[in-house]
């Protein structure tokens, strides 16, 4: 990319900036005085969930933008399809150039067996990007019915910030989001230019002011145990311990399981929340799904 395609990208981003507003944009008004139309360069960084010293460098023309950025700076930036081709090309990336299909996250065997063996414990296996590739009844009967979602939507993270039950049923919301993030951050340096990571991270950008924020504190995290709260409409109150297993063939496939201390009200009543429907099937899958 030679420097007047870096000086034609940098223009383009100071223009379509200037063309949108806060309010069209999901942000907050402001009492404070635009010496500018349009957006401010800390918001497009922030839309985009990238720092402003990275965003600024990109409008000086200092810095070649990747592609996971590229998918972020549409979303951030509204832009149409002629607009987001005429991005790629000043950036020297092509939109059209054919995707290598991803194979999906087939679940290794052992790990099923383990959910269909936990009857009264919830447990979740969870892929790359958090994609949740298969759960047991005691998983639906806590979480939701993962099998009435689309495949698409079946992501710890996605449902963490856009399912109103799914966040509710969390007494302590706002401590598991963040850890959340912090361990999709911890992928997304593992495997920066995966597409998919790419348009997951853009998508919740711009629905949720949150995660925007938490995503662009580079805050990361491995940890493999918590305690969780929860307060679910049947049952009540629950405190689960929660731990996970890194399956050791390098697929990168955790099992989440919930389990809660023997004899406490919250052992009683996750054993009466799952055998209330015990009769039920007792493992989800997601067999075909590209990831």
């Amino acid at each position: 990319m030679n420097s007047a395609s870096h000086s034609h990208l940098g223009a383009f981003l100071r223009a379509r900036r200037a063309q949108l507003t806060p309010q069209e944009c999901g942000l907050p008004e402001t009492d404070s005085a635009r010496r500018v139309a349009g957006l401010r360069r800390e918001e497009v960084a922030q839309l985009a969930a990238i720092s402003v010293d990275y965003y600024t460098r990109l409008e000086q023309g200092r810095v070649r933008a990747s592609a996971p950025v590229l998918v972020t700076l549409v979303r951030a930036l509204r832009l149409d399809d002629d607009q987001k081709r005429y991005l790629y090309g000043l950036a020297g990336r092509s939109e059209d150039r054919p995707r290598r299909r991803r194979p999906a996250q087939p679940v290794r065997p052992p790990m099923r067996r383990l959910l269909d063996q936990l009857t009264h414990t919830p447990a979740l296996v969870l892929g790359k990007r958090l994609d949740i590739l298969a759960w047991n009844q005691a998983a639906t009967a806590l979480y939701t019915d993962f099998a009435a979602l689309p495949p698409a939507r079946r992501n710890y993270i996605r449902l963490l910030f856009t399912d109103p039950a799914v966040r509710t049923l969390h007494r302590d919301w706002e401590h598991d989001a963040r850890d959340a993030v912090a361990a999709l951050r911890m992928e997304a340096a593992a495997d920066p230019d995966d597409p998919e990571l790419a348009r997951l991270v853009g998508e919740l950008s711009l629905r949720d002011t949150d995660f925007r924020t938490w995503w662009a504190e580079h805050r990361v995290s491995t940890a493999g145990y918590g305690t969780k709260h929860y307060r679910h409409p049947l049952v009540g109150d629950l405190t689960l311990d929660c731990d996970t297993w890194a399956s050791p063939d390098g697929s990168g496939q955790r099992l989440m399981a919930l389990t809660a201390e023997p004899g406490s009200p919250s052992h009683d009543a996750l054993r009466i929340l799952t055998s209330w429907t015990a009769a039920e099937p007792s493992t989800g899958r997601t067999e075909d799904v590209t990831r």
